[in-house]
C-alpha cells in the first residue's frame, strides 16, 4: 500500500502508558525524529487522541505538526489553531439517562465538550484527565446544570466496577450511543463520535483513500480507528479492543513506534 497519512494516538502510543497523567511528559527524541522523516517523505501525520483539544495541540506543537487534530475520542476535529471542523454532540436526553444511572449507583460522573471538563466530584481520574488535556477541571454537584452542551458524559468508578457498568449501558442503549469501556470510567458519546469516523472525515476532506492510511493505537478508543484504516497497528501492551481491531501488533521492545515509523520510510 502507498501510505499517504498516518494517524497516531498519544497516551500509550506516542507516550508510554505508565506516563499517563504526566502532562509534562513528551514523545521521545527518536519518535519526533522519525515523524519528521515520515513527513519529509510526503506522508501526512495527524494526532488522534482521547485528550481534549488543548492537550492534543500541545503535543502536536512539540512535534511541529500543523495538520488536523482528532480530539476527545473523536468527538471533535480541529485545526492546530483551534478552529473546530467537525463536532458530534451527544443527544441530551440520552446524556441525562447516563448520569441518572450514575446517580443510582452513587458514582461520580463527568460532562464535557472539546474545551471544558466538568465533574460531579474530584478524583485522581478527573485530575489526571484534566492535566493531560491541558484544562482546569471544573467541579459541580450537578454538571448538567452548568449550561454546557456536552459531546460526551462518563461514569467514574473503578477497575472492578467499570466492566459491569459498561455491560449494563450496552444492554440498555445498544447502538444508540458509542460506549467506551475504560478501566475506571465508562464514556458515552454520539454513535458517530469515534476516532474511526473522525479519521474518515479527515481523509475525505484531504482526498486520501482509506487504503492509503495507517493508524496506530493501544486502547478501546482507538479500536474504531484501527479497524477503519487501511492498516491498523496496535502496541504489544494494547487492551483487548485494540488488539482485536488491529491488523498487526508491534513487538514489545524499545521504541516500537519509532522503529515502525522508521521502517515505513526505509521501505520506501
Amino acid at each position: 500500500m502507498a501510505v499517504k497519512l498516518i494517524a497516531l494516538d498519544i497516551d500509550g502510543t506516542l507516550i508510554p502508558p505508565n506516563r499517563y497523567g504526566e502532562a509534562e511528559h513528551l514523545p521521545s527524541k527518536r519518535v519526533k525524529a522519525a515523524i519528521h522523516r515520515v513527513q519529509e517523505a510526503g506522508i501526512a501525520v495527524i494526532l488522534a487522541s482521547g485528550r481534549m483539544f488543548p492537550g492534543t495541540a500541545a503535543i502536536a506543537r512539540h512535534l511541529e505538526l500543523d495538520g488536523w487534530l482528532i480530539c476527545q475520542q473523536g468527538c471533535g476535529v480541529h485545526t492546530i489553531s483551534g478552529d473546530l471542523l467537525h463536532e458530534f454532540p451527544i443527544d441530551h436526553e440520552r446524556a441525562m439517562q447516563i448520569i441518572e444511572y450514575a446517580k443510582s449507583l452513587d458514582r461520580a460522573y463527568e460532562w464535557f465538550n472539546p474545551l471544558r471538563y466538568i465533574a460531579s466530584r474530584q478524583s485522581h481520574h478527573t485530575d489526571d484527565y484534566a492535566r493531560v488535556s491541558g484544562v482546569e477541571a471544573e467541579y459541580h454537584p450537578q454538571p448538567e446544570r452548568s449550561g454546557l452542551r456536552p459531546t460526551g458524559v462518563g461514569i467514574i468508578s473503578s477497575a472492578d466496577e467499570a466492566p459491569a457498568i459498561h455491560r449494563a449501558l450496552a444492554a440498555h442503549h445498544g447502538e444508540e450511543l458509542h460506549l467506551l469501556d475504560f478501566p475506571e470510567v465508562t464514556v458515552a458519546s454520539a454513535p458517530e463520535a469515534n476516532k474511526g469516523h473522525a479519521l474518515s472525515l479527515v481523509c475525505a476532506d484531504l482526498g486520501i483513500d482509506r487504503g492509503d492510511t495507517v493508524a496506530v493505537g493501544d486502547s478501546v478508543n482507538d479500536a474504531a480507528m484501527l479497524a477503519w484504516a487501511g492498516r491498523g497497528i496496535a502496541l504489544a501492551h494494547s487492551d483487548r479492543y485494540a488488539l482485536d481491531a488491529a491488523d498487526e501488533v508491534l513487538d514489545d521492545d524499545a521504541e516500537p513506534l519509532a522503529r515502525f515509523l522508521e521502517s515505513l520510510v526505509s521501505n520506501g
